[in-house]
């Protein structure tokens, strides 16, 4: 057994599937070079010399994935929350993101969001940037330097924007190949990703490059889809050829043809859910920010049951909160209510599945990082430690009633150790 192995026993839950927890009182869980090796009840006896780090009575827990945020609207947050989509856009969204031109002041701002996001307990995020490169690249680094897990996008806007932010197509291009040419390797945690905006401010000249691209860098790919009516009505205009929304993106290699995470579609048709199936887009369910820009509720549960996979997101800054705790309660809300009022013969969704989304279902989008979101053998030990004694109550509670209780009464004072890829965090520079 060599220097690399680590034992760390606590309360262990975790979800290695949706219906049910795996949980282990007082139990252990193994490390070696930052991958979970074993999770035992009992110390196995080829450990029995390793030192052990106890937590005691706190719960060890997977961290959280955000599988989708904007970086340079962390300032914008519960601005605007009155104002649909569009209007909100128009008003808040782009006249915050042309600042970003200014590199220090993105320093500031980005480097105040990583440290929130490390202090939330979100371990790995997948997020839009501006289209200015520079601060792109601060946005990177400040990732890298805080040892969290991230995809970051460049975002492309050629069409339909502000003049500020209405990039020259090949420059577009130009800049976005630079940046997966100088970031795919340089980080094993920090990569980057392609980043249409959405179809409204994309040609579709830019998209399909942008597609080349991807398959050339083996890059991912992040966008929007079917956010909201009025959004899809314009997608219809912009393309009347097209058979849906979903369609503009796959007839130009942005949806399946690499991993790609789509955020909200919220209102998706029955054709545009079987392509995502058949293509294993990832849908980032972003409910506080589907509710805050009256954009509706995602039909999550008839995702689940067409196989398409699923994970929550902020959607920082459409979405309030930067807490992944916030945005699975919402969602166990949303899917009640549309049980309630739309669909009642999708059951609402249950707290070993909103935990699993935001865990294991959502990490398997970082798949060519490694394993990521649970503790079975060969995952890459992302975890938090929660101390929920300040959220105790008198009576004895089991381990899945302490951790719902957290996620719907706790914040960042109860999570007192994060960990991401076997290495422990400390709290990120801000400048």
């Amino acid at each position: 057994m060599g220097n690399n192995v680590k034992v760390y026993k606590g309360n262990v839950i975790f979800t290695k599937t949706p219906q049910e927890f795996e949980q282990l009182e007082g139990g252990y869980i193994v490390v070696e070079d930052g991958k979970v090796k074993e999770v035992a009840q009992n110390l196995p006896e080829q450990y029995k010399d390793a030192e052990v780090v106890d937590y005691g009575d706190k719960l060890i827990i997977p961290g959280f994935i955000d599988l989708h945020l904007h970086a340079p609207q962390f300032p914008n947050r519960g601005l605007g929350l009155d104002k649909e989509l569009l209007p909100w856009l128009e008003t808040y969204t782009f006249p915050e993101e042309a600042k970003f031109k200014d590199t220090e002041y993105a320093k500031k701002v980005y480097s105040r969001l990583v440290r929130e996001l490390w202090k939330y307990g979100t371990t790995r995020s997948v997020v839009f940037s501006t289209i200015h490169k520079d601060s792109t690249k601060v946005l990177m680094d400040l990732f890298i330097e805080a040892g969290l897990g991230a995809y970051v996008g460049k975002v492309n806007m050629n069409r339909n924007s502000s003049p500020d932010l209405t990039e020259d197509t090949q420059e577009s291009l130009k800049i976005t190949e630079e940046l997966l040419q100088e970031y795919s390797d340089k980080s094993p945690l920090v990569k980057p990703i392609i980043t249409p905006r959405f179809v409204p401010s994309c040609t579709a000249e830019l998209m399909k490059d942008l597609g080349d691209l991807a398959k050339k860098y083996d890059a991912p790919v992040q966008s929007h889809l079917s956010e909201n009516r009025g959004e899809i009505e314009w997608v219809k205009e912009l393309h009347p050829d097209s058979k849906n929304y979903a369609d503009v993106y796959d007839k130009l290699g942005l949806f399946g043809q690499q991993p790609t995470v789509m955020a909200h579609c919220v209102h998706v048709t029955d054709d545009e859910i079987k392509l995502m199936a058949d293509n294993g887009v990832f849908v980032a369910h972003s409910p506080e920010s589907n509710y805050n820009l009256s954009s509706g509720i995602a039909p999550i549960r008839k995702f689940l049951e067409a196989g398409v996979n699923v994970g929550f997101a902020t959607d920082i800054s459409g979405g309030h909160a930067i807490s992944m705790m916030d945005v699975i309660a919402g969602a166990m809300k949303g899917s009640k209510m549309r049980w309630v009022y739309l669909e009642e013969e999708y059951a609402s969704l249950s707290v070993p599945e909103v935990f699993y989304l935001a865990t294991k279902s959502a990490g398997r989008f970082f798949s060519k990082v490694g394993k990521i979101g649970s503790f079975e053998e060969g995952y890459e030990f992302d975890a938090l430690v929660i101390d929920d004694e300040s959220i105790s109550d008198l009576n004895p509670r089991s381990l899945p009633e302490r951790l719902q209780r957290f996620l719907y009464l706790g914040d960042d004072r109860n999570i007192v150790e994060r960990f991401v890829s076997g290495k422990n965090l400390p709290e990120p520079k801000v400048y």
